[in-house]
């Protein structure tokens, strides 16, 4: 296996050990990504033989109020779980990398809906909103009617609430390592010149935190556009088509319409705007050109 010299540095290992893991993104990755874009222009009720459709699904797609309505809602969705679970992840990923007394232990409870399923997590939810037998049913008068499914605001309300308070232990542990690699020495010059913790904060903590921000952020919009098991176990799209992502507009497609080539069109989509708003947030904040947030130390 061969190795490559650098001549700031020792040899690096040759390409021949990106192999396994080349190959493996090959077949789980690239592989079906293009399968499916190759149904996104066939007809195909997984039955019979596909038969090419040209740009028949595409134009179904963009002449379905419910489609486009999904991917308003998909976008809906993704944005406020970011501006919801940022700041929550950032303050406690900062407190999570201090050394106050019983932090390990709170951490550790804190952590422990990141291990659930999103499934589980679902069903739990679920029981605990039910506006029968459920917390709301009990609380009227928090609540009103009880039923949190029943509009639309308030549907969307559980989802991110859900959302929230299963995958922000997952982004605080992202910023709780970020934080605990700034250097202690830019705090004590702080100190030194009279900042206070505030002032630390904003101008030492938030600035040496920004690729960190970048990455969860990015995560964020990936899983906000792909959430499917939450909005199929908690509200089913309703109530009527309002909480109808376009992950579950893509399910209803396939596995109840048998429309396997107008699915594979959304899930196309899907990835395709994915890629772009992430590409959007790597070229605005300048991450791909990878600036150290210690240069100059």
């Amino acid at each position: 296996m061969t190795r490559t010299a650098t001549p700031a540095g020792p040899a690096r290992p040759g390409f021949l050990w990106a192999v396994p893991a080349a190959v493996f993104f090959g077949l789980f990755a690239v592989v079906p990504l293009v399968m499916v874009a190759v149904l996104s222009f066939a007809e195909w009720d997984g039955l019979s033989g596909p038969r090419f459709a040209g740009l028949d699904n595409w134009r179904t797609l963009l002449d379905d109020p419910v489609m486009v309505k999904s991917l308003g809602l998909s976008v809906l969705l993704t944005g406020l779980g970011v501006l919801v679970q940022t700041p929550l992840s950032i303050l406690l990923g900062v407190w999570a990398a201090g050394r106050q007394r019983n932090r390990a232990v709170l951490s550790a409870i804190y952590f422990l809906p990141m291990l659930l399923s999103i499934a589980a997590v679902s069903v739990l939810w679920r029981a605990v909103l039910d506006p029968n037998l459920g917390v709301p049913a009990h609380a009227t008068w928090l609540f009103g009617d009880g039923n949190l499914f029943g509009t639309q605001a308030t549907a969307i309300g559980v989802l991110v609430f859900v959302s929230t308070w299963q995958f922000t232990p997952l982004h605080t542990l992202i910023y709780q390592g970020a934080a605990r690699a700034i250097p202690q020495v830019l705090y004590q010059a702080a100190q030194i010149d009279g900042a206070g913790t505030v002032r630390q904060f904003f101008h030492i903590t938030l600035p040496q935190l920004r690729n960190a921000l970048i990455t969860s952020v990015i995560l964020m919009v990936v899983g906000g556009l792909t959430t499917f098991d939450t909005v199929l176990i908690l509200t089913q799209g309703g109530p009527g088509s309002d909480t109808t992502i376009s992950a579950y507009y893509m399910y209803q497609k396939a596995f109840k319409s048998f429309d396997y080539g107008a699915a594979s069109a959304v899930a196309l989509l899907l990835v395709l705007v994915a890629t772009v708003i992430s590409l959007v947030v790597v070229r605005l904040s300048g991450y791909d050109k990878m600036r150290s947030t210690m240069e100059g130390l």
